[in-house]
């Protein structure tokens, strides 16, 4: 009996859950969120229903494949701030970049998507828990890179201050998105509102969880 490559299978699911997502996708822009049933996408997909249940556990899963990413984003950017780099500073450096390249994790998710989720109560709410989660993983992350006791609320503050940064940048995005603007124009005006917004936060966290410019050195002990 032969089995296939691990490669291979995993493969093999990524593919499958891709194209459960994207006829998931097209029948919420064409049809709307709450419409759209997951028997519908399975048959969409010629999969199960369950296929497509084991795939995506809730039905808002299926409108934010990324979710871990998004979530992830702002902490992993604060783990790999470079030395001498404060969080806000990395943090502002990261948007700029994701602005310049129009990353859908920053908001530029397209008219289409981003009317699709602005016309769904549950989608919309769906978002609001996942910049919830995205100021959570930040503030554990704060609480590590600051050495904060337990009990200090100060990582929690800071990365509620940096949270509704970056929530009502990308709230800015979507809002322009949906206004018709195309990305290039987008991604201008929110660089300039994203050196406003953050330079609101200079005074309190520009000298926050700044990462320790000490180098050791690699050559061994005399």
């Amino acid at each position: 009996m032969t089995t296939e490559p691990m490669g291979l299978r995993e493969s093999k699911k990524q593919e499958t859950r891709q194209l459960i997502s994207d006829h998931a996708t097209r029948l919420f822009i064409e049809h709307g969120f709450e419409s759209t049933t997951i028997a519908e996408i399975a048959v969409a997909a010629r999969v199960a229903k369950k296929t497509v249940t084991n795939y995506f556990p809730r039905k808002e899963d299926l409108a934010f494949d990324h979710q871990e990413e998004f979530v992830a984003s702002l902490a992993r950017v604060v783990a790999g701030r470079p030395a001498g780099a404060s969080a806000l500073t990395a943090l502002e450096r990261a948007f700029l970049a994701a602005v310049r390249e129009h990353n859908p994790v920053a908001g530029f998710a397209g008219p289409e998507f981003s009317r699709m989720i602005a016309d769904s109560p549950t989608l919309t709410a769906r978002l609001r828990d996942l910049h919830d989660r995205r100021e959570e993983a930040l503030a554990e992350t704060l609480a590590a890179a600051d050495g904060a006791e337990a009990g200090d609320i100060t990582p929690r503050a800071a990365a509620a201050q940096l949270g509704a940064a970056h929530r009502v940048l990308f709230q800015r995005i979507q809002e322009l998105t949906l206004a018709g603007e195309g990305n290039a124009r987008i991604a201008d005006l929110v660089a300039d509102d994203a050196e406003r917004v953050f330079g609101l936060l200079e005074p309190s966290l520009g000298d926050y969880a700044v990462r320790d410019c000490a180098v050791r050195s690699e050559q061994p002990a005399p």
